[in-house]
């Protein structure tokens, strides 16, 4: 698990400076999607993530914060949560995403996004070269989360990250 290296810029529990100043989201609560192999399933996971935060209330900051880091980890999910192809299967026969999911639940200020995939592999924070196409995204999730960290289970695993308001 990592530790957010900085304070973030979570300073206002509000949308706007007009809404009253002891606003607060409404009880916890949880979503869940499934992830296809599909091109769009980053965008698509995105959207769901900002529909959902919205739909509770969560303040912009928040919202979109989390739906980078939901990017990020299901930008991950596509590459390195991917079955291996079937003996049987053509040899031209693309991997897919096995069953994978995004799940995100909040408890008061805090969410917590999830992308479980059947990939085996931990991730691992790649080290920083400037010129390269890729291998940015956990540095993302750690510049914008409180912490982040991952699960193994028997079917692969569930790479986290917290976003809370407030930072």
């Amino acid at each position: 698990m990592t530790t957010h290296p900085a304070e973030t810029v979570h300073d206002s529990l509000r949308d706007e400076p007009g809404e009253d100043a002891w606003w607060m989201p409404g009880p916890d609560a949880f979503a869940a999607c499934a992830l296809s192999s599909s091109a769009c399933t980053v965008a698509e996971a995105r959207n769901f993530t900002r529909a959902t935060l919205q739909g509770w209330k969560m303040c912009a900051d928040v919202t979109e914060d989390a739906a980078l880091v939901v990017s990020e980890l299901v930008s991950n999910a596509l590459s390195y949560g991917i079955e291996p192809a079937e003996e049987d299967d053509a040899p031209s026969a693309p991997a897919a995403l096995g069953p994978a999911w995004l799940a995100l639940t909040r408890q008061d200020t805090t969410v917590l996004c999830a992308v479980s995939d059947t990939g085996a592999g931990a991730p691992v924070v790649k080290p920083l070269d400037a010129l390269a196409e890729s291998g940015r995204g956990l540095r993302i999730v750690d510049r914008l989360s409180d912490t982040w960290g991952w699960t193994p289970d028997h079917s692969g695993k569930t790479v986290w990250a917290t976003v809370s308001m407030g930072g």
